[in-house]
């Protein structure tokens, strides 16, 4: 399903305030929603380079929040990215991490003050307030805020417009969005620490499993791709549903947590050789390794020589969705940086234009607008721009 990106760029300059906090109590999905949503077209049929909203829009908007999905897919997103965490009473619900004192209002709240702690996850002690403390009504209390107010020093402004919402909201909300636009709205869902949840009884994969064949996602060709970082989670979706996915992988030297918990000996750097690969294959559709993985960094943070893992992934039959791709000058590499100050723009577009003549199938962004446009160099009948 190809779509063209004029008439998604049309709507650049509109704020989308309309989103709204909390979507409780929406009716279920009508017929034409679930066709617009559901309908028949393999991930193969996305434009290529695929833009995927990271965590919404979040270079303009709060992350993880309706407003955030919704103004990624007005500035051209293809894709739009939720994380899942769940609550203590089972609910999914889309927080980038389950600790959520950076992502919402809750050390406002002085009911909660005593539920701030400490704990262990996936082996790191981390110190604040939890998803898996509160109930979905406690939750629906708070509201969501910027997560880097440093650097994104304008995203302030939308401090408190936002609830946090949960999976199921969202798939609904994407459906109304599939009727209202005429066409199929993909998501990109990723399983958070799912090992650490288990151990707690809070087991992701298979409420998730449920969501989806409510909402008619769960298929081969359903507008979905499901993603984690530890390949367990992804085996046991691939069970369950048979949507596409996935296989995050982070720094070459780490492991991930379920190997850890497991024993396995394996790191990334294992996963990245062909026979990795294949092993991957075996089970997942994709890989979405962190950009350092196929273009690794210099001392002096430039970009140094290439690694072969976007020709190996594609000889597996693999695409890869790297991450991620933001235009401040903190996250880009050093040569394509401008001025001193962190939060200011760089090259962002000549960034793009580095990864993309690498062949890769999509990328994650903060940013969906300025995606869209350095994709749409690359994509078939344009041929990039020297």
């Amino acid at each position: 399903m190809t779509q063209g990106g004029t008439a998604r760029r049309a709507v650049l300059g509109a704020a989308v305030l309309a989103a709204g906090g909390g979507l409780v109590g929406l009716p279920a999905p009508t017929a034409a929603a679930a066709s617009a949503g559901t309908g028949r077209g393999s991930y193969r049929d996305l434009p290529v380079p695929t833009v995927i909203g990271h965590r919404g829009a979040s270079g303009y908007r709060p992350e993880h929040t309706l407003g955030s999905y919704r103004l990624a897919l007005d500035l051209g997103a293809d894709v739009i990215e939720q994380d899942l965490v769940p609550t203590k009473d089972g609910h999914l619900v889309c927080r980038h991490e389950n600790e959520i004192g950076g992502t919402t209002d809750v050390a406002d709240h002085p009911a909660f003050a005593s539920r701030r702690v400490t704990k262990s996850v996936d082996g790191v002690s981390v110190t604040g307030w939890f998803t898996e403390d509160f109930t979905l009504a406690e939750l629906k209390t708070l509201r969501a805020k910027e997560r880097i107010p440093a650097v994104r020093r304008r995203n302030t402004l939308y401090d408190g417009r936002w609830a946090v919402p949960t999976f199921e909201e969202v798939l609904r909300w994407a459906d109304r969005e599939g009727e209202r636009r005429g066409r199929r709205i993909w998501l990109h869902v990723e399983t958070k620490h799912p090992t650490y949840f288990r151990g707690l009884g809070l087991g992701l994969e298979e409420p998730l499993a449920r969501l989806l064949r409510r909402y008619g996602r769960d298929g081969r060709d359903a507008p979905l791709f499901l993603q984690s970082f530890e390949p367990s989670s992804i085996q046991r979706l691939a069970r369950l549903v048979s949507a596409p996915r996935v296989v995050l992988l982070s720094a070459a030297n780490t492991r991930p947590w379920d190997f850890e918990a497991a024993g396995d000996p394996r790191t990334v750097a294992d996963l990245v050789t062909p026979e990795g690969l294949k092993w991957i294959a075996g089970f997942a559709q994709g890989i979405g390794p962190t950009l350092d993985l196929i273009v690794p960094r210099t001392a002096d943070g430039r970009l140094g020589t290439p690694t072969t893992l976007v020709r190996d992934a594609h000889a597996r039959g693999l695409v890869l969705h790297p991450y991620t791709a933001r235009n401040e000058n903190s996250f880009l590499p050093t040569e394509y940086r401008k001025g001193t100050d962190p939060a200011d723009y760089g090259d962002a577009f000549g960034a793009f234009r580095a990864y993309f003549e690498l062949g890769i199938d999509g990328i994650f962004t903060d940013n969906p607008d300025t995606g869209l446009l350095a994709a749409e160099d690359f994509r078939p009948g344009r041929g990039a721009r020297r």
